[in-house]
């Protein structure tokens, strides 16, 4: 949803009608995940996507039908269907989308779970909604805050809300996505966590370089630095906070499994006491500039401060992939694209 706020508010501030598709479950080689969204106007305009173009076309007609007739509808599209074929989903996966017409938003007022939906994610509250795209109730929500706080609803009350609250809430902590079938209904789960969050520790030129490339793939971006002259304003008006502090003032209370901290000064004075509160927290990921005989010397410097093996051994150091960089721009590229592999589970 964070993704086509903007667009749906613009719209609708036009008089335009929306409907919005969600990709609720996938299956073999599908060009895009869970919660992929797109959503179109009575006029024709159109924003994200829910596949790499090929049921683009397919969609855009049913959420025109969504609108005209204010009803929602669950799509399958697969390689052994004629339809799939007909839209070009050739390449052997199921993807099945889930189109509805949105409501008018009140980004201010509005009690409707549409409204208090776009309201939580555009203040960067965690929230989940659940939605009934298949059997009794099509088109039921329940919202979920942090907390188990309960929104509005406009499902049954009973034990198949219980449920379907506790395994949102769930999915929320998790940041997770899913489609479970409680009874004789089929819920899509979708869960919006804090958003991921980049914590830099110096106003380097590295810093300068990354926020921009974090800020392009979805992460809050924060520089921390306590040297007022390197972390000014005419540097880093890109970055989400700037923060004049010591790392470990900085950083305290701030750090959970969505945040990245990377530690950049290159000086012990600096990246020391940053790393002493991140690494025993349960932060993501923690990564610090220098060379490996630095990076040594530090490892030391830590353990005889307190710390323990297994915490200090959660350094990426040198940080980065291993990418051949050589300036500012690629050592950035390098560490973001480290983290995005962290993310994604597909580093240690």
């Amino acid at each position: 949803m964070r993704d086509v706020i903007d667009a749906i508010i613009l719209w609708q501030a036009r008089g335009e009608r929306v409907a919005v598709a969600t990709v609720v479950r996938t299956l073999g080689s599908s060009p895009r995940g869970l919660a992929a969204k797109m959503v179109v106007s009575d006029r024709g305009n159109i924003a994200g996507s829910v596949s790499g173009g090929c049921i683009e076309g397919a969609v855009y007609d049913a959420c025109q039908h969504a609108i005209s007739t204010q009803t929602a509808a669950l799509l399958h599209f697969g390689v052994a269907d004629e339809q799939a074929w007909e839209v070009g989903l050739a390449c052997g996966g199921t993807i099945d989308v889930y189109v509805a017409p949105l409501p008018i938003i009140d980004r201010s007022h509005g009690s409707d779970i549409a409204s208090m939906l776009i309201q939580r994610v555009a203040t960067q509250q965690p929230v989940a909604v659940a939605t009934i795209i298949a059997g009794v109730g099509l088109g039921q929500q329940l919202l979920i805050g942090s907390s188990d706080e309960v929104g509005p609803s406009d499902m049954p009350p009973g034990l198949v809300s219980d449920r379907i609250r506790a395994d949102a809430t769930a999915m929320l902590s998790e940041g997770s996505h899913g489609t479970r079938l409680y009874d004789d209904r089929e819920v899509f789960v979708e869960a919006y966590p804090p958003p991921p969050t980049i914590i830099m520790i110096g106003a380097v030129h590295i810093s300068l370089e990354l926020t921009s490339y974090a800020k392009q793939l979805g992460f809050r971006t924060v520089v921390v630095d306590a040297r007022a002259a390197f972390a000014t304003a005419e540097r880093f008006g890109h970055a989400d906070e700037l923060i004049h502090a010591w790392p470990d003032e900085a950083l305290t209370g701030r750090l959970h499994q969505h945040v990245a901290v990377v530690v950049l000064t290159h000086d012990p004075k600096l990246d020391d006491p940053a790393l002493m509160v991140a690494l025993p927290s349960n932060a993501r990921y923690v990564g610090a500039l220098g060379s490996r005989k630095t990076h040594a010397e530090r490892l030391e410097r830590l353990q005889n401060a307190g710390l323990t093996a297994d915490q200090v051994g959660r350094i990426h150091a040198p940080i980065g992939l291993n990418i051949g960089g050589r300036t500012p721009a690629e050592i950035a590229l390098s560490i973001m694209a480290q983290i995005i592999a962290v993310w994604n589970g597909k580093a240690e």
